[in-house]
């Protein structure tokens, strides 16, 4: 890492604009091993007020990739004259992780001439602030603005770019532009040119989105393309704008003082009322509510002795007839071969009412019954009992059938003895 000093002596309220060149900085690091090969290390800068982590109010820089080099422009102020105001510039290369520090003093000095009375703010949209930054770029607008002005003394004030005042970044297409907004200051009153954008026909225009008629346009149009829409006029002599009714200032940035850290003697402070707060109080709230709630559900429950007593008694014998269905059901899928389910053969006569007796008795062996018959199974038919007029029993033989595969039930006789 290498110090050295460089001094400038910009003016106060006149545009101050310094080039970070990588060409001077490529000789702090050391060339590539293989001889022959062009040292061309991507170099990027790093700028800020000596003790400070940032710049000064009024200082900006830019630098659009690690190939280019780097820019510090600004309009310094006349509360900065009389101390010298020393940036260190730290370059640092991405190829080798080296850094080199020089610094720079702005001694800023004062100007006779400082402010300039009147001032023109032009945003030019075919340009991007570090093009304009060149100083054969600025000095040819110059050289425009003094052909339509004709002013004796003109010097440029401030240079924005179009970010800076809210404005979005232009696609990548057709190679478009940021803009930059542009201030001059001049000793001379403005010239009838600049006043156009005064007409009504012209604000008019422009309230449109359209261009409004300006006679000097053309000495720009050959280079820069201005929007006289956004032109700023103001006449320091008078404090007001002859143009828009909000003055825009100077274009310098506002000194908001230097940075003041907190101190270091710093008082201890007691955190156990805001341990209390923040935990006890909650954990004391939900405790409360969990004892609320646990009286609730196991101290006031009513019981199912209680839900009887209240149930009428149809819906009992409802819902208990509907479970030993079930569980009658569930013990039959642990095995298919057993007889029907006494749920599924009738109990009583459809007309008479008489209760029929069951197919076999308790201490019949049911698990020889299958509880379908298929075609495999002998014999093939099935007898149901049915009572006769004369209080008689009578056998109905059902026959089994398949259509479609799907086992069907037919009457094919009628009872025996008849």
């Amino acid at each position: 890492m290498v110090h050295s000093d460089r001094n400038v002596y910009p003016s106060a309220g006149v545009l101050f604009v310094h080039v970070l060149e990588r060409e001077y900085f490529k000789g702090e690091f050391p060339p590539y091993p293989k001889p022959g090969e062009v040292n061309n290390d991507p170099i990027t800068f790093n700028t800020n007020l000596m003790g400070y982590p940032d710049r000064p109010g009024w200082l900006r820089y830019i630098q659009r990739s690690p190939y280019s080099d780097g820019v510090l422009y600004g309009s310094p102020t006349i509360e900065n004259t009389g101390k010298p105001t020393i940036i260190e510039i730290t370059a640092y290369n991405r190829r080798t992780f080296e850094t080199a520090r020089h610094n720079l003093v702005i001694n800023i000095m004062s100007a006779e001439d400082f402010p300039l009375p009147y001032q023109a703010e032009f945003f030019i949209k075919n340009m991007n602030v570090e093009e304009m930054l060149a100083s054969e770029v600025l000095g040819d607008f110059l050289g425009a603005v003094k052909n339509v002005w004709q002013p004796e003394r003109l010097n440029a004030i401030n240079i924005t770019s179009a970010l800076d005042r809210g404005g979005r970044v232009p696609l990548p297409i057709n190679d478009m532009k940021e803009g930059v907004y542009v201030m001059v200051g001049a000793d001379v009153t403005f010239s009838s040119c600049l006043r156009e954008v005064e007409a009504p026909q012209n604000q008019l225009r422009c309230s449109q989105e359209m261009e409004p008629m300006i006679t000097c346009d053309k000495k720009f149009r050959t280079q820069f393309h201005i929007d006289w829409c956004k032109i700023s006029l103001v006449d320091k002599t008078q404090h007001v704008s002859t143009y828009q009714e909000v003055v825009r200032g100077e274009g310098i940035l506002p000194d908001g003082g230097e940075y003041k850290p907190p101190s270091e003697s710093l008082k201890s402070r007691d955190y156990y009322s805001d341990f209390l707060i923040t935990l006890a109080v909650p954990s004391a709230v939900a405790l409360v509510l969990f004892l609320i709630l646990a009286y609730i559900m196991c101290c006031r429950r009513e019981g199912v002795e209680k839900r009887n007593m209240q149930t009428p008694d149809i819906q009992l014998v409802h819902h208990s007839a509907i479970q030993k269905s079930a569980k009658e059901l569930r013990e039959m899928s642990k095995n298919r071969e057993i007889a029907w389910p006494l749920s599924t053969v009738p109990v009583f006569h459809p007309v008479t009412g008489e209760i029929v007796p069951p197919i076999h008795p308790d201490s019949y062996d049911n698990t020889s019954m299958p509880l379908m018959q298929t075609q495999q199974n002998l014999p093939h038919q099935t007898q149901i009992p049915q009572q006769q007029t004369g209080g008689e029993y009578r056998m109905t033989t059902f026959q089994r059938f398949e259509v479609n595969g799907i086992p069907e039930e037919r009457k094919l006789t009628e009872a025996i003895n008849l």
